[in-house]
């Protein structure tokens, strides 16, 4: 297979720069934001740890996340509680549900951008196994 893994995620707001500026200085995510196999850092890229990422299409019927929202960013997290405590201390709100966390799979918690698009962090379990990961709904 040519495809290597994911190059991209590219999505509409309505202010661009502040968005950009909110998901690196929140959640540590996106251009700049990690290093490389060689420990550099990129201005026009992030260097997530490896691990498992699922891509998977849900039912346009789908009650996961907000029927008007035609996507649902899922992060990879550690250390799932302090960066809980991190985001309620900078006032973001946050949802956690005891039946959303599976010992096999990991553990689960919800907020939204200032945009109001849908983010779900997800803590796999340790070690990561990409052969358990979430199945669509």
């Amino acid at each position: 297979m040519p495809v290597l893994g994911l190059g991209g995620f590219f999505f509409r707001a309505r202010d661009p720069g502040a968005l950009r500026d909110w998901y690196r200085e929140v959640l540590g995510v996106g251009n700049g934001c990690g290093a490389d196999a060689e420990g550099q850092t990129h201005d026009w890229c992030w260097s997530p740890a490896p691990g498992p990422l699922v891509f998977e299409p849900f039912a346009a019927d789908s009650d996961y996340f907000k029927a008007d929202r035609a996507y649902m960013l899922n992060l990879r997290v550690s250390e799932l509680d302090a960066l809980l405590a991190d985001l309620r201390a900078r006032g973001v709100s946050i949802e956690t549900r005891a039946e959303w966390d599976d010992q096999g799979i990991g553990r689960f918690a919800r907020l939204h951008d200032p945009e109001g698009n849908p983010i779900e962090l997800w803590e796999p379990p340790t070690p990561a196994r990409a052969d358990r990961v979430p199945q669509a709904l």
